[in-house]
């Protein structure tokens, strides 16, 4: 078991499907102590499904977080308890955080102390988002601002992060190390 070693913060992306859950998970198997920290809303029968799947393959001994909307909190409560904070995922906390304000324009403040908890986190983490870059343009303007505001975020986190991964067709291939 690893322990004891310097923090380090890794970023994971890629699309729907291509594996960045499970590759975080194989990369967090060889910590002591790690604890999940879920952005997703069970919202309907096939979330709940799928948060019932990713609850199955985690190990029992890992505790589980939900932060749909104060990731910023559970970074800095859960960070001096642990030796490997998963995050999973941006994407969803981003989808999350833009349903529940009204004031658009708050949005990158929040986001920035996100990614200040994360530079002051005691613990390594390991953080998954989606790549929604390299799509079609979204036809609504709300597309549009959550396409930026998360390759905004991804922009950010890869500053910080000491290594970030893509994930393609679940192999991963590193871009920062």
């Amino acid at each position: 078991m690893q322990s004891g070693r310097n923090k380090t913060v890794t970023l994971i992306v890629g699309g729907a499907r291509s594996g960045k859950s499970r590759y975080a998970q194989n990369l967090a198997e060889g910590f002591e102590r790690v604890t999940f920290v879920a952005t997703a809303r069970a919202s309907d029968s096939g979330m709940r499904r799928k948060i019932a799947r990713h609850r199955l393959e985690r190990p029992a001994s890992w505790e589980t977080v939900e932060a749909p909307l104060r990731l910023e909190s559970a970074i800095q409560s859960v960070s001096t308890k642990v030796d490997m904070l998963i995050i999973d995922c941006l994407t969803l906390y981003l989808a999350n955080l833009m349903r529940a304000r009204r004031e658009q324009k708050s949005i990158p403040d929040h986001l920035s102390r996100v990614c200040e908890a994360i530079r002051r986190a005691k613990s390594s983490i390991i953080i998954v988002s989606n790549e929604v870059g390299c799509g079609v343009v979204p036809p609504y303007r709300s597309g549009r601002l959550y396409r930026d505001l998360l390759g905004q975020l991804n922009q950010q986190i890869a500053q910080i992060a000491d290594r970030v991964v893509l994930m393609v067709a679940g192999l991963p291939v590193v871009v920062k190390d």
